[in-house]
């Protein structure tokens, strides 16, 4: 599935998670922070059912993932889906936090 240009990124902070609205269903990463601000714990990945299988869940964590990069974060992934994304991506290995394994 080709993301709409008009879905953008967004950080719901109040709800700590990540956002991609498609046709009104919501897809997510929830995260956390460490309590310096400069670590992001990625925690769950959640597509509705009408949007899995479309490829939304891996564009999502591509998005998150060069969103934590351009924010200079550290990355904890907790996941399970965004530790397989970056397994495939290794690429995205270097936002991980010092001593995290993938």
């Amino acid at each position: 599935m080709e993301i709409p240009e008009q879905v953008t990124l967004r950080n719901n902070e109040s709800a700590r998670q990540f956002e991609w609205k498609i046709d009104g269903k919501l897809a997510k990463i929830e995260y956390d922070f460490s309590t310096d601000g400069k670590r992001i714990f990625l925690m769950h990945t959640e597509v509705p059912p009408a949007l899995q299988g479309t490829g939304v869940a891996s564009q999502l964590v591509q998005a998150v993932l060069d969103h934590i990069d351009e924010k200079g974060w550290k990355l904890v992934p907790y996941c399970p889906y965004v530790k397989s994304y970056i397994k495939k991506h290794p690429d995205y290995r270097r936002l991980r936090d010092k001593g995290i394994a993938i």
